[in-house]
């Protein structure tokens, strides 16, 4: 059974830094492309990072530069680091997987390519 499993988030200052997990117990990076998303209160969901199986990534312009996706398949685990966050980024935060999904340059799988989900993680930027 495939599942996912984020934890990470909390309340943090503007210009602080987070780092959030995802753990992939039962199956292997190896084959599947994990996923990023955030979902503010009234907004849409929007991806914001991915990491392939091969391991090529890509982000959202919105996150360019702050976040680093990374992923350590020993452990099966994804990592999305938060940096220089802003209130805007407050939002619930989900992982996602889908197998074989390409990601990097133009490819970025949108919400519907993915098959699986976390339950989400709270991230609360405010001072």
């Amino acid at each position: 059974q495939v599942q996912l499993v984020e934890s990470g988030g909390g309340l943090v200052q503007p210009g602080g830094s987070l780092r959030l997990s995802c753990a992939t117990p039962g199956f292997t990076l190896d084959y599947y492309t994990i996923g990023w998303f955030r979902q503010a209160p009234g907004k849409e969901r929007e991806g914001a990072s991915c990491i392939s199986y091969s391991g090529s990534t890509n982000y959202a312009d919105s996150v360019k530069g702050r976040f680093t996706i990374s992923k350590d398949s020993a452990k099966n685990t994804v990592y999305l680091h938060l940096d220089s966050l802003k209130p805007e980024d407050t939002a619930v935060y989900y992982c996602a997987a889908g197998p074989l999904l390409q990601c990097g340059g133009d490819w970025f799988p949108q919400y519907g390519d993915y098959d699986y989900w976390g339950q989400g993680t709270q991230v609360t930027v405010s001072s």
